[in-house]
């Protein structure tokens, strides 16, 4: 097999001793890159059900197996088409469900199998009542004074979660609620997940700033959930989410939300016209070459600390097992990595996601990621689907605030 071949070829190139800069965590960091993800709006989203995640996390909570997930919603996607780390915490979780039916419409429209809403707090309650052993969780963030009034109502009745310590730690920067008192006592609650609850951004940063010191396997912002055990906010009935009108209902409930719901919504007509419909038109219109799908072809070159994967044909979910096998290979040892796409003449959504694993691996050991001579039909797909700063990208700058963090 051309991949079995790679791999040998890229062993024995390192074994024979091959010089490179590794950062001092690079070993404890590995990325799956055979997770089922997509594309949508930029950013990776895997096509899994409700059972299937809250299966995941209770596997890594039982095993202690690091899990980050996040749950980008429209506001999320809307909010990453800035860059920056924000997105790039989302490309970087080691899962992605879409917690919201707009991005589960704009999947259908593009034949994506992410069919299925997973909303954050419809997972937590999943967790909440499910039989068998118990987990700790651990709540930090929310308003002043409501992770106490959570935990208590949580730990009020029997369930599958019990709150084993929980802290408001009030407007403060990521810096100043990062603390080692803080980390200690989350670590000291052996907590198996740590729900965090504040507010997006800053919640994305809290986790990403303080992964390498915390001990609990699962790891989520989960912003509303705190308010929701507490009772101080009320869910949307099941119906209404189901429906999409779950943003009718936070507006019902917390007033202030109207204006992000609106420039969301009026970003999202925007997207629909100039990305989402003009990209479900191309697929459809799209003429698959068998030929260039069954050819398609990779390779890779390791010259010092450096790593060149060159790839030809048409590539697809159903044919990107090889490109899965390389990305794995290769990142087994900290390389720069440019990726040469000049023969490459087609990518789908899985291909696209599956380059988005390769970007978020690069950022988060410091090392640089590279997408260089793509031909005018591949960068006009990268384009529609949100994704054109992957092109010509470089992760070495940026991934220096990450090195340092996790040293």
């Amino acid at each position: 097999m051309q991949t079995n071949r790679l791999r040998r070829q890229s062993e024995a190139e390192l074994d024979a001793g091959i010089e490179h800069v590794a950062i001092s965590t690079s070993s404890k960091i590995s990325t799956d890159f055979q997770r089922p993800v997509y594309c949508i709006l930029g950013l990776p989203f895997d096509a899994i059900s409700m059972e299937q995640a809250t299966a995941k996390i209770i596997d890594a909570a039982r095993s202690h197996q690091r899990c980050f997930f996040s749950t980008p919603n429209l506001n999320f996607a809307v909010a990453s088409l800035d860059g920056g780390e924000f997105r790039d915490s989302v490309i970087r979780s080691d899962l992605s469900v879409a917690d919201g039916m707009p991005l589960v419409w704009i999947a259908k429209l593009l034949g994506l199998p992410v069919t299925e809403r997973v909303a954050g707090s419809t997972l937590f309650e999943a967790l909440r009542h499910r039989p068998g052993k118990v987990l700790l969780v651990y709540f930090f963030g929310g308003p002043d004074g409501v992770a106490e009034i959570a935990a208590n109502k949580l730990n009020a009745t029997a369930s599958g979660l019990v709150c084993a310590g929980h802290k408001s730690p009030g407007f403060a920067s990521v810096e100043e609620m990062s603390s080692d008192a803080v980390i200690d006592d989350i670590n000291d609650s052996k907590a198996d997940f740590l729900v965090v609850a504040l507010g997006a951004k800053k919640g994305q940063a809290w986790i990403e700033h303080n992964l390498p010191r915390l001990q609990v396997p699962v790891v989520s912002h989960l912003g509303a959930v705190v308010n929701f055990v507490a009772g101080t906010v009320k869910r949307a009935p099941t119906w209404v989410g189901q429906l999409g009108g779950e943003w009718l209902w936070r507006i019902k409930e917390e007033p202030t939300l109207w204006k992000r719901y609106f420039n969301d919504g009026i970003t999202l007509l925007k997207l629909m016209a100039l990305h989402v419909i003009p990209c479900a038109v191309a697929t459809r219109l799209h003429r698959r070459d068998s030929n260039a799908v069954a050819n398609a072809r990779v390779s890779l070159t390791v010259q010092g600390g450096n790593c060149i994967i060159a790839a030809s044909g048409a590539w697809e979910e159903s044919n990107l097992q090889p490109l899965r096998e390389v990305f794995a290979s290769v990142t087994a040892t900290p390389f720069h990595i440019r990726l040469d796409f000049s023969e490459v003449t087609h990518i789908d959504s899985a291909c696209i996601a599956l380059l988005m694993l390769l970007f978020g691996h690069q950022s988060k050991i410091g090392y640089e990621f590279s997408l260089c001579n793509m031909q005018a039909a591949v960068q006009r797909l990268l384009h529609l689907f949100c994704a054109d700063y992957l092109i010509g990208n470089s992760n070495a700058e940026r991934g220096k605030t990450v090195q340092m963090a996790m040293r």
